[in-house]
């Protein structure tokens, strides 16, 4: 009896036990949180994707006669007419992918001020810089990511739907391919998208949610208004636009200094020479991502002491 009593005491204790959680976890339910909500992260380009592949379908008809007039004459026009499309497509998605993480990022900290939902959120035990680097995350990470996804398929549904015509035209398939360098072109656009579109401005980023976080109203307003007295300040003292050059430069992300050599040339054309290592090596970049790591722990700060609108 003393066995069987010393080791209930024993059973049920290990009953009680609670699991332990992993620290990633609030991080990961958050993003999550992020897509849930915020569909227009994955359904605008969606949708911009779908629109472009209705007039790409309908303007394909032209294409073999277009192909058999430069085929064998000029090899670079040749690449122009069957590979323009797919350049197009890219570059829509890189500028969906730009709004997409400006409206997100504006919203982001201020609609759930405006909705009351952050009293929901903050009574669960999630930090308040867990919640800001979540949703600082969604520009970095995800919406590259989605962005090319998305151009991904719609390029391969553009290829394979191209061969299919060429085949019954009587066009070379393998030159398509060959001209196309599909894979080549992925690779450029998936570094793209992270190098000049991600890290390069997400401090613009990064400033659009602490001012999202602060805001009572009229966020985009007050996010803009800010840069143009600076500009106006800088113009009327030094008669120059360094201000304005530097912000702009940031927010279209413009870095073919510090990625590409060859800035003539379209970010996803196999011609264009990409350096990695001089890029991760720029002053600038880390410069911004130094701001931008001030910008969300103030909007962290701003989160825990701001309440609803």
């Amino acid at each position: 009896m003393s066995t069987h009593s010393s080791t209930m005491p024993e059973f049920f204790g290990s009953q009680r036990t609670e699991p332990i959680l992993s620290p990633t976890n609030p991080f990961m339910w958050s993003l999550r949180r992020e897509i849930w909500e915020y569909r227009s992260i994955y359904l605008a380009p969606a949708a911009v994707a779908a629109v472009f592949l209705l007039g790409f379908l309908v303007t394909l008809v032209h294409l073999p006669d277009k192909v058999r007039a430069v085929q064998g004459i000029d090899a670079m026009r040749y690449r122009e007419v069957v590979a323009a499309p797919y350049d197009f497509i890219a570059g829509l998605m890189m500028l969906t992918g730009i709004l997409v993480s400006v409206f997100y990022c504006v919203d982001a900290l201020y609609g759930e001020r405006r909705d009351r939902s952050i009293l929901f959120w903050k009574s669960l035990p999630v930090s308040d810089l867990t919640a800001v680097l979540a949703k600082a995350t969604v520009p970095l990470v995800v919406v590259p990511l989605v962005t090319f996804a998305t151009a991904i398929a719609a390029q391969t549904i553009m290829l394979i739907v191209t061969s299919v015509v060429f085949l019954a035209t009587g066009l070379s398939v393998g030159m398509l391919w060959q001209q196309v360098s599909f894979f080549q072109m992925s690779m450029l656009l998936l570094y793209h998208l992270f190098a000049a579109h991600a890290l390069w401005p997400f401090p613009v980023y990064c400033w659009l949610l602490l001012v999202s976080a602060w805001a009572r109203r009229a966020v985009f307003l007050w996010a803009i208004l800010p840069l143009v007295a600076i500009a106006g300040f800088e113009r009327l003292l030094f008669h120059s636009n360094q201000f304005v050059m530097m912000v702009a430069t940031r927010f279209i992300g413009a870095a073919h200094s510090t990625t590409m050599e060859h800035g003539d040339v379209f970010p996803t054309n196999p011609m264009t020479h990409i350096t990695p290592f001089r890029y991760l090596g720029s002053p600038g970049l880390w410069m911004g991502l130094f701001v931008a790591a001030a910008f969300l722990f103030a909007a962290a700060r701003l989160r825990r002491d701001r309440g609803p609108v």
